[in-house]
């Protein structure tokens, strides 16, 4: 099925490492012309350098998502570089807060920080980008999100409040900007595979209930219905498809990536 994302131009934020660089390189494979942001343009070079080789068209612009005027000046920069257009963006950056604190032990600093990230962030660079998309009639604008901004979590509060009101943003921009042609919609991923998952949440659970890591691993997956936890991959297949042509009738909608466990 073609997916109608050759020569799209899309901003992905957060692009260096994980789902990021897994998004990325999914809609260089589609034929997409690449805006990558983030503060750390020296570890988004490797993932540029590699789509490149592959034949993407891909810049890196130097932005740090929390201040409006950065956002701002990588969107004039990218409109530059690509003939004035915008057409897709991803918001992927973002942070996890504080980790088993519970929300009386939470600072405000802390708070704060996640909050400014996870929310802000996303707002700033959708402001930046819907005035383009609004004279164009026409884009698409996938925030992603996660579970634990669906179902809550102990031990995680400031991160579920980000990404609950993450939900709120997007829902209130795909009404606004829908008259537009504009679909704005969240991806929301659970658990995904990876160093974070292998590195710190399996041994964790395995050494607090004496299991080996793969029982871990194994009783993790069991909570949800397909029993397997999900990929970087995973996540960008569904960023592709609400970006596309394919999903033109879907708008603001939450749409887990966890193996159905935030729905079920």
């Amino acid at each position: 099925m073609d997916l109608k994302l050759k020569d799209r131009v899309v901003v992905i934020t957060g692009p260096a490492k994980g789902m990021g660089a897994a998004i990325t390189r999914a809609f260089a494979a589609e034929g997409s012309r690449l805006a990558l942001l983030g503060r750390d343009v020296a570890a988004i070079e490797p993932v540029a350098a590699e789509i490149r080789a592959g034949g993407a068209e891909a810049i890196v612009v130097a932005c740090d998502i929390t201040r409006g005027e950065a956002c701002d000046a990588a969107i004039a920069e990218t409109k530059a570089a690509f003939g004035g257009r915008v057409d897709v963006l991803v918001n992927v950056a973002g942070g996890s807060g504080p980790i088993g604190k519970t929300g009386w032990e939470t600072t405000e600093a802390e708070f704060d920080e996640i909050v400014d990230l996870n929310m802000r962030g996303c707002f700033n660079t959708m402001r930046a980008c819907l005035p383009t998309m609004i004279a164009q009639r026409d884009g698409k604008i996938v925030n992603v999100g996660g579970t634990f901004g669906m179902r809550g979590r102990a031990g995680r509060m400031a991160y579920s409040a980000s990404k609950w009101g993450l939900r709120g943003i997007t829902k209130s921009f795909a009404l606004e900007a829908g008259p537009f042609n504009i679909n704005v919609n969240c991806v929301a991923p659970g658990m995904v595979d990876g160093p974070r998952f292998r590195g710190k949440v399996v041994p964790e659970m395995a050494a607090r209930l004496g299991i080996t890591e793969e029982q871990a691993v194994q009783k993790h997956a069991a909570d949800y219905a397909l029993r397997r936890v999900s990929t970087d991959e995973d996540v960008a297949h569904a960023c592709l498809f609400l970006a596309s042509e394919v999903s033109r009738q879907i708008s603001g909608v939450d749409l887990p990536v966890d193996g159905g466990w935030a729905m079920l």
